[in-house]
C-alpha cells in the first residue's frame, strides 16, 4: 500500500519529467501566435476540454479576444484567427473536423498533444508535443505507464503548461494578477 506522500512524490516527479519534455521553442511560438492573432478560438473534449476552457478564461482575464468553440456566443472563425486544440490523441473525430474546417477557412491552427503524428497535425501551424502516456494512442512512442489513471497525466500537464503560458503572457503584456482580476466575473 502506498502513502499519500509517496504517491504525491511519484506524481510530481512524473509531471516534472513530462513538462520538461516540452520544447520551449514550441511554447514560445504558441505564445506569439496568441499575441499576433485577431481572435483566439479554444477547443478540447472531455477532461482536456475542461483544461482548455480554463485557459480560455485566463486569456480573457489577460484581455485577449477569446472564444470557446461550441458556445452559443462563439462567432465565425476567419483567416485572421487562431484555433487552439488540446487533444491527447490528436484523433478525436470532432476536433479533426474543426481543424479541417478552420484550415479551409484560412485560420491558423495550433495543437497540444501527446501524439507524434495525428490527423490534426496535417492542419497545424504549431504543434506542442507533450511526452505523456495515454491509452488513446497505441504506438512505439507511447509505451510507458503513469502513476495516474487513463490520460490524467496529459490532462494535468496540459493545465500546468497552459498556466505556464499565461505566466509568460503576463510578463509580455506587463500585467499582474490584480490587473487581471478586474476582468474576473462579478455576477456571482
Amino acid at each position: 500500500m502506498t502513502s499519500l506522500e509517496t504517491t504525491t512524490d511519484r506524481i510530481l516527479d512524473e509531471l516534472r519529467r513530462v513538462l520538461h519534455s516540452v520544447d520551449s521553442d514550441d511554447l514560445d511560438r504558441l505564445k506569439q501566435l496568441l499575441l499576433d492573432t485577431e481572435r483566439i478560438f479554444i477547443v478540447g473534449k472531455g477532461r482536456s476540454g475542461l483544461q482548455m476552457n480554463g485557459f480560455a478564461m485566463r486569456l480573457m482575464h489577460l484581455g485577449l479576444p477569446v472564444h470557446v468553440v461550441g458556445s452559443v456566443t462563439t462567432p465565425n472563425i476567419t483567416a485572421n484567427d487562431l484555433l487552439l486544440i488540446g487533444s491527447g490523441s490528436g484523433r478525436t473525430a470532432s476536433l479533426v473536423q474543426y481543424a479541417k474546417r478552420a484550415h479551409t477557412l484560412g485560420a491558423r491552427i495550433a495543437l497540444i498533444t501527446t501524439a507524434h503524428d495525428s490527423p490534426i497535425h496535417a492542419y497545424t501551424a504549431n504543434v506542442i508535443r507533450v511526452d505523456a502516456t495515454t491509452p488513446k494512442i497505441d504506438d512505439d512512442y507511447n509505451s510507458g505507464t503513469s502513476v495516474l489513471p487513463m490520460g490524467s497525466i496529459f490532462e494535468h500537464t496540459l493545465g500546468l503548461l497552459l498556466d505556464i503560458c499565461v505566466s509568460l503572457l503576463m510578463h509580455d503584456l506587463k500585467l499582474d494578477s490584480d490587473q487581471m482580476f478586474t476582468r474576473h466575473a462579478n455576477l456571482e
